[in-house]
């Protein structure tokens, strides 16, 4: 056996949050063949739910949910999985292998997987009920409850969710603003080259952004909210939502063994650092990434599936472990939008776009290459086939130059429609 295998017994397997990671864990262990005890400890009293529809479909209100549910009653009982809602963690015992939750119960394991996420970063400015965050179920409700047509919403930070919760306000008929202190704010998820077909997408659906300013402050009152910029311009709106980051939900492994603050160290079989008999998956994990094997955090819905299918297959097989093999896919929806992502492009270099990204809508797909030429990295903006192309490009590491004559070919359309 490996020097951290660990012997599987009546205590089983403890998942520490449910979220996706949490979920598929689960799952994966019993499609694996793990015939023993699984308990899952959330800390939200909801059944698990999806959380990319909370910016999007279920704040726009094409969603229920129903629609949410990551799992339903009839699969947890099918799968004999032990769930207890409402039950925070607030310490673990590598010793005597026990997680205590906010009520003072112990939950007793064979190997544990934390799986307890992150929290929006709350507002360093302070503010009151017409200060939101948005990472909650509960939290989307009461957005949506204040998203009403003409009201003035102003957006604080203009990344992923930023982004997506101007264009769902926008959609709702409100009045939007948005603001972020860089100047490209998607530049790290689409290329600083791309990062303005994304900008000029919130100025072409009427939606007003401050890129390159800060915020100085911010108070509100029962009448409205007022945003002051570091310009001294002032914002009033009837609400603000503050998107500005996150914090992983780590804290309560102070002290066993685990560090903790900045996520939580793995290596590239999920083991966490430190920790024997304990795995980690999704947004509070951090797992080696290539091509420098430095542990990271990686936030997206695709990463926490991924890493919850590893931890499942190495806890099942601890005797010949897999690393993790990222695929580094993500999505975003915004206006007339469709945004995929595979690879890091703010890591690389464009070589390439094919398409028409001056269109409107915009379709078209960038390329980018690594230092020997290889295809990175692809952004796809309204054209799923590419992306799905691209994707199985990277997977048989294609030069860059085949990969764009591959896309090209796709991009031209074919005899038939010429002729027509």
């Amino acid at each position: 056996m490996t020097e951290q295998a660990v012997k599987l017994g009546s205590r089983g397997v403890l998942v520490v949050g449910a979220s996706v990671a949490g979920v598929r864990v689960a799952r994966d262990l019993r499609r694996h063949g793990f015939d023993g005890r699984i308990t899952i400890a959330g800390a939200e009293e909801s059944l698990p739910y999806d959380k990319p529809p909370l910016s999007k479909q279920y704040l726009a209100g094409t969603f229920d949910t129903a629609r949410l549910s990551l799992i339903e009653p009839s699969e947890l009982e099918a799968l004999r999985l032990d769930l207890r809602l409402g039950a925070k963690a607030v310490s673990l015992s590598a010793h005597d292998r026990i997680v205590v939750d906010d009520a003072g119960r112990e939950l007793a394991y064979d190997v544990c997987v934390v799986a307890t996420g992150a929290s929006a970063r709350p507002s360093p400015w302070g503010g009151g009920e017409r200060v939101h965050l948005l990472r909650t179920l509960g939290d989307s409700a009461r957005l949506k409850a204040a998203i009403t047509p003409g009201a003035r919403v102003v957006v604080i930070g203009a990344g992923l969710i930023g982004s997506e919760v101007a264009s769902t306000s926008a959609k709702l008929g409100a009045q939007v603003t948005v603001i972020d202190p860089l100047r490209s704010p998607m530049a790290k998820l689409a290329g600083e080259d791309l990062a303005g077909v994304i900008e000029s997408a919130h100025a072409r659906h009427g939606v007003r952004a401050h890129f390159g300013v800060g915020v100085a402050g911010l108070s509100d009152d029962s009448q409205s909210v007022t945003v002051r910029l570091t310009t001294s311009e002032e914002i009033e709106a009837d609400l603000a939502v503050v998107g500005i980051g996150v914090s992983t939900n780590d804290a309560w492994l102070a002290g066993s063994g685990a560090e903790t603050g900045q996520g939580v160290e793995c290596d590239e079989y999920g083991r966490v650092v430190g920790l024997a008999g304990v795995y980690a998956a999704g947004d509070v994990a951090r797992w080696p990434r290539p091509p420098l094997g430095i542990p990271q955090r990686v936030e997206h819905w695709t990463n926490a599936v991924e890493q919850a299918a590893t931890v499942a297959y190495n806890i099942v097989h601890q005797d010949s472990p897999v690393a993790n093999k990222p695929t580094d896919y993500m999505w975003s929806d915004q206006y007339d939008l469709k945004l995929q992502v595979v690879g890091w492009p703010a890591l690389s270099t464009l070589h390439c776009v094919i398409g028409e990204p001056s269109a409107l809508p915009p379709r078209f797909a960038a390329l980018f290459a690594d230092d020997r030429n290889a295809l990175s990295a692809a952004v796809t903006v309204n054209w799923p086939r590419a992306l799905a192309e691209c994707r199985r490009l990277l997977d048989e590491s294609a030069d860059v130059v085949a990969a764009r004559d591959r896309l090209e070919a796709l991009h031209r359309p074919a005899p038939s429609q010429l002729s027509s």
